[in-house]
């Protein structure tokens, strides 16, 4: 839900919709999502010692910082803005915000024995199509909201990390 989030905030900021943008989310955050667990699965006790004291930290400083960087680009006039360029690192920046989580997932699931790729398999492509779908819906509620919208998209991304924050203290 939260990539789906971020990418409603990218279709919120990018109008009209473009496919390839989309795409972009869709494929960063869906293979984050099926990666990151796999990666906690196979790392299994000895990594969570290492993350769990500070990985909420992490994803919300990713997403307040990507979420204040759009509602200040969104008081400037220019069209080189971060949330339209999905360069590699922003796609990175955000791709592991919103799935740091999934590590911890992976953790708990081989402490539980549980085989990881169906799970990994499941988050990979339900996060894909959120989030392509997020990139739709939010670019088709911008053309509704008018040009200021970018500034709800960073405040989004700001809620989020706050709430991973919280949900973690």
């Amino acid at each position: 839900m939260d990539a789906f989030s971020v990418s409603i905030a990218h279709g919120l900021a990018n109008k009209p919709f473009r496919p390839i943008n989309a795409m972009k989310l869709g494929v960063s955050f869906g293979l984050f999502q099926a990666v990151m667990p796999i990666l906690g699965w196979s790392a299994g006790i000895n990594i969570v010692n290492l993350i769990s004291g500070f990985d909420h930290w992490i994803a919300f400083a990713l997403l307040a910082f990507m979420g204040g960087r759009m509602v200040y680009e969104s008081t400037r006039d220019g069209s080189e803005k971060l949330v339209n360029s999905l360069t590699l690192g922003v796609l990175l920046l955000l791709s592991i915000a919103t799935s740091i989580d999934a590590l911890a997932v992976g953790l708990s699931l081989s402490f539980l024995r549980v085989p990881i790729l169906a799970p990994a398999a499941v988050a990979g492509i339900s996060t894909f199509s959120l989030s392509f779908l997020g990139v739709y819906f939010g670019s088709r509620f911008g053309r509704l909201l008018g040009n200021r919208v970018e500034v709800v998209g960073g405040a989004i991304l700001i809620c989020i990390g706050l709430r991973i924050l919280f949900e973690h203290l």
